[in-house]
């Protein structure tokens, strides 16, 4: 019998005093689309290609990006321009099979990948998730310098 009374009679108080309390505290929920929460600083988000401070494409195909994904997601075809220099002709990232993992930013000998902070990217239709070069290709010019600290910032000299 007092097994009953401590199970039924005091959860009734006890349940009025935890909603009491939560009443009073500070919510924590943000207001979504006018409220932007901060991305942690390792966190890796929607792919973007960069670009030389002159505008050229840092990108060259050598294809490490696409040999180092474990999801097989990137698909790349080389071109060749006017002055003999390599370029990608096709470059598409399936993010439908993407696992953000980050193997292809830490392959590319050119440091033309990057995982960025961008985590909108929904839609209703499967096609859309395929990304091409010129929607991974940062704007040109730019409004805004580059969140990304290069290692080389100049092309490398081309031999002939």
């Amino acid at each position: 019998m007092i097994e009953f009374i401590k199970r039924y009679f005091l959860a009734i108080p006890i349940g009025f005093f935890t909603t009491l309390k939560n009443m009073l505290r500070k919510p924590v929920t943000f207001q979504y689309p006018k409220e932007k929460v901060p991305m942690y600083p390792r966190y890796r988000g929607l792919h973007f290609l960069e670009r030389y401070e002159d505008g050229t494409e840092r990108c060259v195909c050598c294809g490490l990006c696409a040999a180092a994904c474990p999801a097989d997601a990137i698909f790349m075809e080389p071109e060749e321009t006017e002055k003999g220099e390599r370029k990608a002709k096709l470059y598409e990232i399936n993010m439908l099979r993407c696992i953000f993992c980050g193997f292809c930013e830490e392959a590319c000998p050119e440091e033309a990948i990057f995982l960025g902070k961008e985590y909108e990217f929904s839609d209703d239709d499967r096609s859309k998730f395929i990304y091409t070069k010129d929607d991974l290709l940062v704007k040109w010019p730019r409004t805004k310098p580059s969140a990304v600290n290069f290692i080389r910032k100049k092309r490398r000299p081309f031999m002939e």
